[in-house]
């Protein structure tokens, strides 16, 4: 309104166009700027709840009792549905651990072998020919020619 009652009586178009283009320009850049504004401090708070996500919860001995209370309850948990479940199909095996713990005989069942006297019988012919085989000693890691060969 200013520019209309300064030019009154000129040839006013070209400055009233030029007046509201100049006015159109600031209320876009100031549209910019606010978004721009918005943007930054959206990333903003983006960064800073990334950086809570990774800072997590301070590790301290009541922290890590309460933790592991936790997670040894829905291993039991885990264990006891696992058991359930395969009890239901009728396959239930046992760990080594529980067999062990359950059936006592096993503790003494290789002593009991051994003193039965049930020897496993080795036919040496089997190793008769062994330069046949053509190892080399190269492939050997124990072998140490400084010591030579047991055939000497």
């Amino acid at each position: 309104m200013k520019k209309i009652q300064e030019n009154i009586g000129m040839v006013m178009i070209f400055t009233l166009v030029t007046a509201v283009q100049e006015k159109l320009n600031e209320i876009v850049d100031q549209i910019k700027w606010r978004k721009e504004e918005e943007k930054l401090l959206k990333e903003k708070e983006a960064e800073e709840v990334e950086k809570a996500i990774f800072h997590g919860t301070p590790l301290s001995i009541e922290n890590f009792l309460s933790w592991k209370a936790k997670f040894d309850a829905e291993l039991a948990e885990i264990r006891r549905k696992r058991q359930k479940e395969e009890e239901q199909a009728g396959k239930v095996k046992l760990t080594g651990k529980q067999l062990f713990e359950t059936d006592h005989n096993l503790d003494t069942s290789d002593i009991q072998f051994l003193e039965e006297g049930n020897n496993v019988e080795v036919d040496e012919s089997l190793f008769q020919d062994m330069d046949d085989l053509e190892l080399d000693d190269d492939d050997d890691p124990d072998y140490n020619p400084d010591l030579g060969s047991e055939e000497d």
